[in-house]
């Protein structure tokens, strides 16, 4: 993607270390180890803190409510990131990005509306982190370590300083150390799904909600998920290599790629997720949602287990700062270009370093204030997260489908039926959500 959508350093972040040079076409759909290294590094993508909160919504209903999650998520993820991609390798500009594709297929006006929405599909989720940063902190120096909380507004300015501290001294290098942490921290989070398993309780399978119980915890879930499985902003990066390497053949080898990422992410996220609404009751799922905790940090505070209540806020913590580097990220160079690019006296008055830390400015305050109102992580994501993606991953790419000539290849099939709906109801569901409420 462009600079001013998720940075150049994000697509480095993501982008496998064997990417062939230009100019390499090959014409082989056997699986090799460099689509390995893309399936990793998309997974990488969507393994985030999105996860820890995962499963207070998503269990929050039940099981059998989940399992039906479960069967939607793994198409819904395949096949929405599918249609972006082919979105993307479908254009006849050699090495175009997602904003130039945009350009190509609906105008300069259209490209400059999906930079704005970019930006307010990643901006929120920075507000997001300031506020579970803060949360995950504060609880394991009073549950754990046993000291008094901080005032908020002095421990979340501190915190988010020093992460906003970080990310000025070297944005390129600390992307790189933070790919590296994704690793480990798959690793723990398969070990605690599996740790828990001892304290799994099947008396959950007997709660069933009613019909209409049943399909709103379902419609309001569905956001959440969306958010917790994104991996979109690698999806540009990924199509232009896969152009550049494998020609008219780069729409059929992404399919692969993705099919195979998504069932790694649906074995692995819904492994934990099951995990952890198995071993709590619906009402210690209720508080740990209340609590705007990650759903580690709940488990360390309930937790007989030493290993479970230091190393659960530890891997929290990790996790919650990785990706607040990458956001942070791209949504400062996104504000950027859209300051630069599309506010002319942004363009006439300020110099390139007065915009930097006007923006720093900006993201610092906000990031703060949000951190200090202390708002509903969950409700964040239903309400901004999981709706403004879904707008960019599912229904931008179905619309040009249906608009678009290069693509009317893929026209008149289920699957576009299956995104549509997907995608609408993630952007209705908070309606929903505020009638229930």
């Amino acid at each position: 993607m462009q600079q001013e959508i998720t940075g150049t350093q994000v697509q480095d972040a993501v982008l496998p270390p064997t990417a062939p040079e230009k100019g390499q076409v090959s014409g082989s759909l056997s699986w090799t180890a460099q689509d390995t290294t893309w399936m990793l590094s998309l997974f990488g993508t969507a393994v985030g803190a999105g996860i820890l909160f995962l499963p207070m919504n998503a269990g929050l209903g039940g099981f059998w409510p989940l399992l039906l999650l479960t069967i939607l998520i793994g198409p819904m993820t395949y096949l929405s990131h599918r249609g972006l991609s082919r979105f993307v390798c479908a254009s006849k500009i050699e090495g175009s990005d997602i904003t130039q594709v945009v350009e190509e297929y609906f105008g300069v006006g259209a490209g400059r509306a999906i930079t704005w929405l970019y930006f307010l599909a990643i901006y929120p989720i920075v507000l997001i982190y300031g506020v579970s940063i803060t949360n995950t902190v504060d609880s394991f120096m009073v549950h754990q370590l046993g000291m008094a909380s901080l005032p908020r507004w002095l421990l979340s300015g501190a915190l988010i300083a020093g992460m906003m501290a970080v990310m000025v001294a070297g944005e390129r290098l600390m992307l790189k150390v933070t790919q590296f942490l994704v690793y480990p921290l798959v690793g723990i989070l398969l070990f605690m799904s599996l740790y828990l398993i001892p304290d799994w309780k099947m008396d959950a399978l007997m709660q069933v909600p009613s019909a209409g119980e049943f399909l709103g915890i379902v419609w309001v879930t569905i956001p959440v998920l969306i958010f917790s499985f994104n991996h979109s902003p690698a999806i540009s990066q990924f199509a232009v290599s896969l152009k550049r390497e494998h020609g008219a053949n780069a729409a059929k080898k992404a399919d692969m790629i993705l099919r195979n990422t998504a069932m790694m992410l649906l074995g692995f996220v819904m492994l934990f997720v099951f995990s952890c609404v198995l071993a709590m009751s619906p009402a210690q799922l209720a508080q740990a949602k209340a609590s705007n905790l990650p759903i580690l940090s709940y488990l360390a505070n309930i937790h007989d287990s030493a290993f479970i209540s230091y190393v659960g806020p530890v891997v929290a913590f990790v996790a919650i700062v990785s990706s607040f580097f990458g956001h942070y990220l791209g949504a400062t160079e996104g504000l950027k270009g859209i300051a630069s690019k599309q506010l002319p006296f942004v363009r006439e008055r300020c110099s390139d370093k007065g915009l930097n830390r006007g923006i720093q400015l900006f993201m610092f305050l906000t990031v703060w204030g949000a951190a200090i109102a202390n708002p509903s992580i969950l409700t964040m994501i239903e309400a901004l997260g999981g709706p403004v993606i879904a707008a960019i991953l599912y229904l931008m790419p179905m619309y040009a489908v249906y608009k678009v000539p290069a693509l009317k290849a893929y026209r008149g099939r289920l699957s576009n039926i299956f995104v549509i709906v997907a995608g609408l109801m993630s952007m209705t569901a908070i309606f929903y959500s505020f009638f229930q409420g």
